[in-house]
């Protein structure tokens, strides 16, 4: 059994330790990547025995990030990003996806594994506009104070944050909302917040609301020791301060699909939302004539 997560927060990065199942190490594996050990494929096989389409989600989650990273790139005219929680490197990655629609689109990639770090650095860092930085989400006046981070971003001009399957893993004694309120302070008018999750439908759909809890359930107990499904109420707290952008915090292929569904949606794809916040510029002061008038 997995070691589980402290209250007071998520465990120590595993790093190259080996007796322990690592998130990144886990998504790789359940992406087809080969970057992942036994503690690795065991922990993903007690998900499978209770949603053995868990593969598909994964897989579900880049296409959302790809999709999104198109849009920011490319009509939201985004050219600077902050990867939090970036994991191993895959197939399809934000500077790839990025640098399709600007070649100048600057990535900072940011994750707390050094394992992730190593493979980062040798395997992002393509040209001079992708840096990969060791640094933690829960980092102390966030990561947008952190100058490793900020040297290669303009903190005065819009910056997208995609977090895609993090916020999951952070207990509720961390205050997942209170941490991106300081995340969403710090940003400049006219950026992006992009997020993933799993999800609790809870009275929306009882069915998935027990497959979501079974899950829970395998993801703190049995397989990584973190991994909470939370409700959308909870969730929409991540966004306060920001303007959704349409069709809001939905089931991720509902979030501007690439075309008509091939095929009925799995349950195991249908306990995870995602949704994109802008943050837009305060209005314009209205002035007024001397007399009053206008």
């Amino acid at each position: 059994m997995a070691e589980p997560a402290h209250r007071t927060g998520v465990r120590a990065p595993v790093g190259v330790d080996t007796s322990r199942a690592s998130i990144a190490r886990v998504y790789d594996y359940s992406l087809g990547g080969k970057d992942n050990y036994d503690v690795d494929r065991a922990a993903f096989e007690q998900i499978l025995q209770i949603a053995p389409h868990q593969g598909d989600v994964s897989r579900m989650n880049r296409r959302w990030l790809h999709r999104v990273v198109r849009y920011l790139a490319g009509p939201a005219g985004i050219d600077q990003f902050l990867d939090i929680g970036a994991g191993l490197p895959t197939v399809g990655n934000t500077h790839q996806i990025a640098q399709q629609e600007n070649p100048e689109a600057r990535v900072v990639y940011v994750d707390n594994d050094p394992v992730c770090n190593a493979h980062g650095r040798v395997l992002l860092e393509q040209n001079e506009n992708t840096h990969f930085v060791s640094g933690d989400f829960l980092e102390k006046n966030t990561l947008l104070e952190s100058k490793s981070v900020m040297q290669y971003l303009d903190p005065d001009r819009p910056i997208a944050v995609m977090l895609c399957g993090l916020l999951h893993h952070l207990d509720d004694d961390l205050d997942p909302p209170g941490l991106m309120r300081e995340y969403i302070s710090r940003l400049p008018a006219g950026s992006y917040v992009a997020i993933t999750n799993f999800w609790d439908p809870a009275d929306e759909n009882p069915e998935l609301h027990a497959l979501a809890k079974q899950l829970e359930r395998a993801f703190t107990e049995m397989g990584l020791g973190s991994g909470w499904y939370r409700t959308r109420e909870e969730q929409l707290r991540y966004f306060d301060g920001l303007e959704l952008i349409p069709p809001g915090f939905t089931e991720l292929e509902d979030w501007w699909p690439a075309g008509p569904s091939t095929r009925e949606r799995l349950p195991e794809e249908r306990v995870v939302i995602g949704g994109v916040g802008y943050k837009r510029p305060a209005p314009a002061p209205r002035l007024h004539s001397i007399d009053g008038a206008g």
